[in-house]
């Protein structure tokens, strides 16, 4: 039953993670993730100082303040700064990150933070950590935190798609066309920023980085449809859990790096072998051009030349 548990939960933070990373792929925006999974620290940390547990809620309330007021600080930077995003990205997380570990020093030395388990993740714990309600166990707690997530990114995708598609394409356009374009942008935000918080406690930070990043981007390879492309990152991001998880028992390692590791290997296969852009196609369609154009100029018929 541990496995079920454990394979589950991988499942809905990699369902969570690459639905709004999806967006962030087309808005070339994809590091935003690991940014916001570092800049939400000291949102969790007052959070705790505030309410004086660890409870999830409250962190999501915490995480998500920080994860907004990361993006909005990093445009600030980007369009008065005149910096680049990626250099204004750098110097906000880093600052808030920085920010959020001096709290936890000064007023929250004694609590039990394990910065390996943010780092890795406990997935395999994750059986373990139950919900009690009224006397009753409900199941495993991370499930049901991921679940709520999932759903809440669902309802907001299915909701706005339209104003989404619109404004992941070419954010002048909808502006043009009265989309709410502010609004939509920072409900994405909250949405990784959510999503981000959910999942690194199971799966670590590592692996939320490479959920909200690579199926998306292996997605991206193989179709030009943004429907498609959604539904194959929640596809390719299932994959690797499920894959990652029997790669980390036959090797007798970390769970949540053979989930990444597995991410990456159908980025390569996609990379390599996806009918419209990649490398082995490429080539082959180059080298029949070739031969095209040997034909026209020799008079010969392709066929008689050795076949690619």
């Amino acid at each position: 039953m541990s496995t079920f548990w454990i394979i589950l939960t991988a499942c809905l933070a990699a369902s969570a993670c690459s639905l709004v990373g999806s967006f962030l792929v087309l808005r070339k925006q994809a590091m935003l993730g690991d940014a916001i999974s570092h800049a939400v620290l000291p949102g969790i940390a007052i959070a705790f100082l505030l309410t004086a547990s660890r409870n999830t809620f409250p962190m999501l309330i915490g995480a998500g303040a920080f994860g907004l007021l990361t993006v909005y600080l990093t445009e600030k930077l980007q369009l008065r700064g005149r910096l680049m995003n990626d250099a204004s990205m750098g110097i906000v997380f880093t600052t808030l990150f920085a920010i959020g570990v001096i709290i936890i020093t000064l007023f929250a030395s004694q609590v039990d933070l394990d910065q390996e388990c943010i780092l890795y993740g406990e997935i395999a714990y994750v059986p373990w950590d139950l919900w009690i309600f009224n006397g009753m166990n409900m199941g495993p707690r991370p499930v049901w935190i991921l679940g709520f997530v999932l759903m809440l990114n669902i309802i907001f995708i299915v909701s706005c798609y339209k104003e989404l598609k619109i404004y992941a394409f070419d954010r002048q356009l909808a502006i043009s066309m009265g989309v709410p374009v502010m609004l939509i942008h920072y409900g994405l935000m909250g949405s990784v920023s959510f999503s981000t918080i959910a999942a690194f406690e199971s799966v670590g930070a590592i692996l939320v980085v490479a959920l909200i990043v690579v199926p998306p981007a292996t997605a991206y390879l193989l179709t030009e449809r943004l429907s498609r492309m959604l539904m194959l990152s929640v596809v390719f991001g299932i994959l690797s859990s499920i894959s990652g998880y029997y790669l980390a028992l036959w090797t007798n390692s970390s769970i949540a790096g053979a989930i990444a590791v597995m991410t990456g290997v159908f980025f390569g296969l996609a990379l390599f072998f996806s009918p419209l852009d990649g490398i082995f196609f490429r080539k082959y369609r180059g080298a029949r051009k070739e031969l095209n154009e040997l034909s026209l100029e020799s008079g010969k018929p392709v066929a008689e030349y050795p076949q690619v």
